[in-house]
């Protein structure tokens, strides 16, 4: 799939911070779950929406929608989407 092929940026966002959000409800949920059969679930959950997260982050990005830029920790993630907004807003 090249960029331009029908590509919408929206809902690959959409799509990464949704791990995001998964990993963070599953955390929460661990916190105060109960039942083991559950939390074994949770851990999975946590463990497969980190990993797709991370992918996100450092593959998608990179390969879809900014093929110039280069990243190296989530840190630089997060300040690639504030520099990214800044300019888009200007």
């Amino acid at each position: 799939m090249k960029l331009g092929d029908d590509l919408n940026l929206f809902w690959i966002y959409v799509k990464g911070f949704l791990f995001i959000f998964i990993v963070v409800t599953s955390a929460l949920l661990l916190l105060f779950e109960g039942a083991i059969w559950r939390r074994a679930m949770l851990i999975g959950v946590l463990i497969w929406s980190s990993a797709r997260s991370y992918y996100f982050m450092f593959y998608v990005i990179e390969k879809y929608v900014d093929r110039e830029y280069k990243f190296s920790s989530v840190y630089s993630f997060i300040v690639y989407l504030i520099q990214k907004r800044k300019t888009k807003n200007k």
